[in-house]
């Protein structure tokens, strides 16, 4: 398996080693891989003849800093896993340094109001963090295909955005979440919760599958008083924020209508570890 730790070396493997015939997918991680990423990678690997695995814990898209100290750095066990799928995998592995040119900050997008809500609203410039470093990475790539999850939902729809008007002729596939048995979304940050909270956070997951079953017969404001009130009295778990959005725009809904889709979207902290999830209601 071959890991390239700067920019340049791995654009020099690429030019050498792909042509006009040759399918080119990646899929952007921050390390600390799970059976969530690698549903995405398998996925790659079978639709395209060369896949490239990012692995880089992206500063800019952090607004605690706390959060960035604390998110898990276990690249020995990520390369380990990948080449279980397969050994021919490229890995990129860079420092913020090389990724940044020295240069550390993020631009600035107009995401049309994607950004606004949800994980906008309580994450400080987190979407100008994750554009840049996934337009940086697309445009050093440039792969054919390139596969993200769907548990950050926000996310993929922002990234569509961006290719679009950045111009960046890139396929952007959006994969189901995967999730645990007890139906918690897998998440790297899983792995800081005991293994009596992680139990208990399956709450969020029985939450969100009862506001769907609610959905067809109440409104959306109801049904959101209906979870806030839920997790009132849950000790370990504390509601963020839960919204009905119009699944292409993101925006809340006050009122449903024919022919919309719908999903709601929510993020808990339990303790100190923070969750977000999200399903489709119709």
């Amino acid at each position: 398996m071959l890991v390239f730790k700067t920019k340049i070396d791995l654009q020099n493997h690429l030019l050498n080693n792909k042509s006009n015939k040759t399918s080119v997918g990646m899929v952007p991680t921050m390390g600390a891989l799970h059976k969530g990423h690698i549903s995405l990678v398998q996925k790659c690997v079978s639709e395209n003849n060369i896949t490239v695995v990012s692995i880089f814990v992206n500063p800019t898209q952090f607004d605690n800093s706390e959060d960035l100290k604390k998110y898990p750095s276990t690249l020995e066990e990520d390369i380990s896993l990948l080449k279980q799928v397969s050994d021919k995998i490229i890995v990129f592995s860079p420092t913020a340094s090389d990724i940044y040119d020295g240069n550390i900050i993020s631009k600035t997008y107009n995401f049309k109001g994607l950004d606004k809500v949800m994980e906008g609203a309580f994450r400080d410039n987190h979407f100008n963090g994750v554009g840049t470093i996934v337009e940086t990475l697309l445009t050093l790539v440039m792969p054919d295909n390139a596969y993200f999850g769907e548990k950050d939902y926000q996310q993929l729809a922002i990234i569509k955005n961006l290719i679009k008007t950045q111009n960046i002729p890139i396929n952007i596939i959006g994969c189901p979440i995967v999730r645990e048995a007890n139906g918690l979304a897998m998440s790297s940050r899983n792995e800081r919760l005991s293994a009596t909270l992680r139990k208990e956070a399956s709450f969020i997951y029985q939450t969100l599958m009862t506001a769907k079953k609610k959905f067809g017969t109440e409104s959306a404001l109801k049904i959101i008083e209906w979870v806030k009130s839920e997790f009132k009295n849950r000790n370990d778990l504390t509601l963020e924020y839960v919204q009905i959005a119009n699944a292409e725009t993101l925006q809340p809904v006050l009122r449903k209508q024919k022919n919309k889709k719908y999903r709601i979207f929510i993020a808990v902290y339990a303790n100190d570890v923070r969750l977000i999830d999200n399903i489709p209601l119709n």
